[in-house]
């Protein structure tokens, strides 16, 4: 099953794992970055100062003293899955904690002949979709 645009969880194994290499990398009922490689990133690397950082103490670029970066990647293939602004020394937080067990039943629900990550559909049946609700309008201007 497709969670984000890199990861996906294996319903069977109950494993995150990569969508860009098709490798496990931790139990789904744990924290995804867990399973990954991290980056302590410099925030001034990506946002360098705005102004001459010798004549101004305060220079628009995040001060390292209170801002983390953190990239995490996939240890398989390098795909950088996320990326985490936080507090220096600030365990890595844990953005998405799924009921694993209320996951299988929906996709279950969905046709599914099992929950291999290879039969759940990626997204609800049509019928689902409000696009597909009677008396729903939605138009895009191009």
């Amino acid at each position: 099953m497709h969670i984000t645009e890199y990861l996906g969880i294996d319903l069977d194994d109950e494993m995150w794992f990569c969508r860009s290499c098709d490798n496990q990398l931790i139990s789904a009922r744990d924290n995804y970055k867990r399973g990954l490689l991290v980056h302590d990133r410099d925030p001034r690397e990506v946002h360098p100062p705005l102004i001459d950082a010798d004549k101004y103490e305060y220079t628009f670029s995040p001060d390292p003293a209170y801002t983390a970066l953190l990239e995490f990647y996939c240890p398989h293939c390098g795909t950088m899955v996320e990326t985490e602004y936080t507090i220096p020394g600030h365990p890595p937080v844990h953005d998405i904690e799924l009921d694993i067990d209320s996951l299988r039943k929906k996709a279950e629900s969905w046709g599914a002949p099992d929950a291999s990550r290879k039969a759940i559909p990626t997204h609800p049946p049509k019928h689902a979709h409000p696009s597909h609700i009677p008396g729903h309008d939605h138009k895009h201007k191009h």
